[in-house]
This record gives C-alpha cells, sequence and structure tokens, in this order.
C-alpha cells in the first residue's frame, strides 16, 4: 500500500494533534478488579482496534469536533434533568461541558459541568423549567464540539399521548438500526422508552453504550427518553440484585452485582442521569445506587421501577428441578415448593413507593409502570423450538407472593404495565386471585432477534379457555403459566424462523424483533397496544402490524 505526500503530511499532523492531548497529566486509572471496561478511562488511546471488523464495538478515535455524542433528557415537575454523553477525552482536553439554550433566537449559557472520571458522562439539572413551550439545546465541549436538540413542551393539551418501547438491542448485529429510527419518526411519540440491555458487551459498556447513541440518537434528539439499564447492561446473564450484595459468581444466580460496583455506577450514571430524582435516593449494599421514580408527561403519570435490584437469587432458595437454579424443566413439580416465605422481589421499598403512586392523582389522567420484566413466564421455548422450559426464575412470574403484591399496587393504579426483556411479544392480562383481575402488561419485542428467538408455544398445543373473540392467533385464552400464575393470553409475534441471516427474506415477521407503541387516549381511559415488526415501512400505505395487533383496553374497569 503506499501514500500520497497529502494522505502522509495529514497523518502526520493528527499524530501531533493526538501527541498534543495526551501530554500532561497521567490518566486516570480505573478501579476495576475483572477486566471491565477498558475505554471508560484510563490510556484508551493506546488500546488495539480488533483485527476483525465484527468486533469493533465503535470508533472512538474521532475528530475533536465530536467529542460530544448525544444528549437525553427528561422534564418532570419542571425540573429538566439533562445527560451530557462525551466520547473519551485525552488528558489535556478540558472535562467541562456546557448546556446553552436558545432564547428569542439567542444562544444563552445556563450551566456548565464536570465530566465525570469513569464513563466520560455528566448531567444537569434545571429547576423552575419553563415546560410550556419547545426550546432548542445545545451541549457543547472544547471550542467546536456540540450536540443539538429540543426539549419539547409538555404534551399536557393533546387528547393522547403516544410512547415508543423498544427492548434488547443484541450485539449481533452492529448495524446503525436506521429502519427504527425512520419508522418510529414517523409515528411522532411523545415519549421513548427503552427497557433494558442497551448494551450487551458485558464488560466494554461505554463502547457500547456509545454505539447505542449513534444507533438511536435521532429518537431522542427531540423528545424525552426513558432509559433503565438491565442484566447485560451491567455485565451478567442474569440478575437478582439482592439489595446490592456481591455476587458469589458470574453468572449471579447466588443473588447481587458481580463486577465492580464503581462499574455499576457509572453504567446506571451513564443511563439514567438524566431521569427524575429518585423517590428514595438511599443507595443499597456496595454504595450502588437507585433511580425507580416516576415522571409525568402531559397527564399521564409513569412509575419507572427497577425490578431486578431487590430481588432474591434462586441459588439455594429451593430444592433444583433443572440444571440449573434458575430453570425449572419438570411440569409436574409444585410450584408452590419454590415461593418460599422470605423471597422478595420488587422489596419493601418499591412496593411503598408503588402504593404512595398508586394514590396520587393531582394532575394526572392515566398511569403506567414502566420496568425491565414482566410479571409472569410468557415463553415457552428459549433459544430454539426443542428448548422447553417449564419456568423461568429470571421473569417476574417468580417470586410468586411477591409478584402478586405488585400486580395488586398495579391494579389499584389502573395502570398497565411496559416491559421488555423476555425478546418475545406479549399481550396478557393477569390474573391474581382469578382471571382477569389483574393489570393488563405489554412486553415488547427485542430490537434484534435474530440468534435468541423465543416462542409461546404451550404444551400439547391446546388452546386456552375463554379466548377473546376475533383473535387471529391460535394459543390465546386462560392458561397459567409455570410458577401457577393466572394469565389471560391476548397476543404474541413468535419468530417463524431461527436463523443467524435472513438472507433476502422478504417476510418481514420471521425473526419477531421490533418495537412497540403504545397510545394512551386520556377523555375515554383506553389504551391501544401496536406491535411493529422491524422493517415495515410506515412511509408506504398498508405497513401491517404483527398478527394480533392492535389490542384496545379500558384502564378504569
Amino acid at each position: 500500500m503506499t501514500f500520497s505526500i497529502t494522505q502522509l503530511l495529514l497523518f502526520t499532523l493528527v499524530s501531533f494533534a493526538y501527541a498534543e492531548q495526551i501530554q500532561g497529566r497521567p490518566p486516570v486509572t480505573a478501579p476495576f478488579t475483572k477486566g471491565e471496561d477498558s475505554l471508560c478511562v484510563n490510556d484508551w488511546w493506546n488500546r488495539p482496534t480488533p483485527a476483525e471488523p465484527a468486533k469493533l464495538i465503535c470508533d472512538l478515535k474521532i475528530p475533536r469536533d465530536q467529542t460530544v455524542a448525544f444528549g437525553l433528557y427528561t422534564t418532570h415537575a419542571k425540573i429538566l434533568k439533562l445527560t451530557a454523553q462525551l466520547y473519551p477525552l485525552y488528558p489535556k482536553e478540558t472535562r467541562e461541558v456546557r448546556l446553552e439554550i436558545k432564547q428569542n433566537g439567542e444562544w444563552k449559557e445556563i450551566a456548565k459541568q464536570k465530566v465525570h472520571d469513569l464513563g466520560w458522562s455528566t448531567s444537569f439539572k434545571i429547576t423552575e423549567w419553563d415546560d410550556t413551550q419547545d426550546t432548542p439545546y445545545r451541549l457543547l465541549h472544547g471550542e467546536n464540539a456540540s450536540f443539538e436538540g429540543l426539549i419539547r413542551k409538555d404534551p399536557k393539551g393533546k387528547k393522547e399521548i403516544v410512547v415508543a418501547a423498544l427492548s434488547c438491542n443484541s450485539n449481533r448485529d452492529r448495524g446503525l438500526r436506521p429502519e427504527y429510527t425512520r419508522n418510529i419518526n414517523i409515528q411522532n411519540p411523545d415519549l421513548i422508552f427503552f427497557a433494558g440491555d442497551q448494551s450487551y458487551d458485558h464488560k466494554e459498556h461505554t463502547a457500547a453504550w456509545l454505539k447505542f447513541g449513534l444507533a438511536f440518537k435521532e429518537l431522542f434528539r427531540k423528545r424525552p427518553c426513558i432509559t433503565i439499564p438491565d442484566d447485560h447492561d451491567i455485565g451478567q446473564p442474569n440478575l437478582w440484585g439482592e439489595n446490592g450484595k456481591v455476587a458469589k459468581n458470574s453468572k449471579g444466580d447466588s443473588g447481587g452485582y458481580y463486577l465492580h460496583p464503581e462499574y455499576v455506577r457509572m453504567v446506571e450514571r451513564q443511563q439514567t442521569g438524566h431521569l427524575p430524582d429518585a423517590y428514595d435516593p438511599t443507595p443499597v449494599e456496595q454504595g450502588i445506587g437507585v433511580y425507580y421514580t416516576n415522571l409525568l408527561l402531559g397527564g399521564v403519570d409513569f412509575a419507572i421501577l427497577e425490578d431486578r435490584k431487590f430481588k432474591t437469587g434462586p441459588r439455594g432458595r429451593h430444592p433444583m428441578k433443572g440444571p440449573r437454579p434458575d430453570h425449572i424443566r419438570d411440569p409436574k413439580y409444585d410450584p408452590k415448593m419454590v415461593d418460599v416465605p422470605g423471597l422478595k422481589l420488587l422489596g419493601e421499598r418499591q412496593l411503598k413507593f408503588l402504593e404512595d403512586w398508586s394514590n396520587d392523582t393531582e394532575g394526572v389522567s392515566m398511569k403506567a409502570v414502566l420496568s425491565q420484566t414482566g410479571f409472569c413466564g410468557g415463553v415457552h421455548l428459549h433459544g430454539n423450538p426443542k428448548n422447553r422450559l417449564h419456568a423461568d426464575m429470571d421473569s417476574n412470574g417468580w417470586p410468586q407472593t411477591g409478584r402478586n403484591k405488585a400486580l395488586t399496587l398495579i391494579k389499584k393504579a389502573n395502570a398497565v404495565h411496559i416491559a421488555g426483556d423476555q425478546h418475545l411479544a406479549t399481550v396478557v392480562q393477569h390474573g391474581i386471585d382469578k382471571h382477569t383481575d389483574g393489570p393488563w402488561a405489554f412486553v415488547v419485542p427485542a430490537i434484534v432477534n435474530s440468534v435468541y428467538g423465543r416462542w409461546w408455544s404451550p404444551e400439547g398445543g391446546h388452546a386456552g379457555a375463554n379466548p377473546p373473540v376475533g383473535n387471529p392467533l391460535p394459543w390465546v385464552g386462560d392458561y397459567k403459566d409455570g410458577f401457577g400464575n393466572k394469565i389471560t393470553m391476548h397476543a404474541y409475534a413468535n419468530p417463524t424462523h431461527r436463523g443467524k441471516s435472513r438472507g433476502n427474506s422478504k417476510d418481514l415477521t420471521r425473526m419477531g424483533d421490533g418495537w412497540g407503541l403504545i397510545r394512551f387516549k386520556k377523555d375515554s381511559k383506553e389504551v391501544t397496544l401496536e406491535c411493529w415488526p422491524r422493517f415495515s415501512d410506515l412511509s408506504k400505505p398498508g405497513a401491517q402490524q404483527f398478527s394480533g395487533w392492535p389490542i384496545n383496553i379500558q384502564t378504569d374497569k
């Protein structure tokens, strides 16, 4: 390979520029002990680039006028919370980020913040925010780097509030998701909700989080966004947090967090620093923070839960009924044997929060609960159509007593539950004491579902009792999940094919990946649940949702 004189000169100038930035103070050293996140700090510029392009998460050596990667924000109770996420900085570069807003055609600086030592993010909190008008904003770093967006006014005057919900952004597909940006911006929701697993690169959250921002920033550039981390985000295949204790193994089934608590705090800071202040900010063990809270937007009150942080781990908590302590494969076991005294799901702190939240109706037309995963076992087949799992303790169907306590409070609020994690899109109405006496729940599909599909497929292929009238799907109606929980299945989006590549298939629903859209109709108290395949094209007439959707539910009955 040969280079022109111009190319060599440019390379030399860039090298000198990098050297100039690196000289000076030494890099901060991360306190991690298990190889976590080589790019969140340290001498990140010395990290080798993978030889295989597919293994490169994100190119972090960007021009220095692009150091501001993206911003995320929410507004609640006239308070603006906004996180600035930067690319990695060189030692001599400023750690200061400036926030400006445009008023009367002029940019005005309203705040400055220092970038955190780990993870290259910082969060602003602006009180007495005017939420009656749209306000352009920009984040500035150094002399030329900026990210511009729009802080929308509170849509309290709208009769319908629309939320787009997504989950499970698998790293098996490193693409930038233009199909999601195009379609969801056409739908123009008032709020974006990412339910978890924005990153699957367990020990490299910073690079994966930046890649997530590259893919989805045009969705949240001009609208509020809620992001909550799930197990893969904090570096575990599953998470039972047990109040923040130290996990005994990397699987986490003993309960607790396996990776360094500073790493966990960094992930939560990056993903949740822009959420409204926590209901009770008291940290859990290891100094790990909490973020459960609520967001009131346009008269719809959203409770944001942490359904992993306080949950009991399964190892040693019940007689083993499978090769793993969280998997039950014997359909003849007694579900009561695993619902032993002392198990926790949401924990007393969050139950108190839900109780208070359900009673607060000032300025509220409708309510919804947002969390990582569903409150039942809504999946029978995992990974491939031959891998049947009777009950999965990663779901919130277990422990059953904790599940019923949570559902009772959600029902009291007449709230609909929205979650992700399961890969498989489902709509169920929960039963607590009997079928259909609990709240409705929509688990949205995976963003990428090309490798690990999941299926709703009742053993024996039997239809449920009391199937919904007019539903085109065969396995709907009243069922019990593997924990004995009562559920009424209304819709599911089973993959029709499993493989690592779609090839040139014209069947856009065959993998089951996509997104959910939820329409809150304040006057009628009706919620419309929509579920869209990933490669739909909403710019053309005739775009179709998954079979079985949309579903309309009445929340005040």
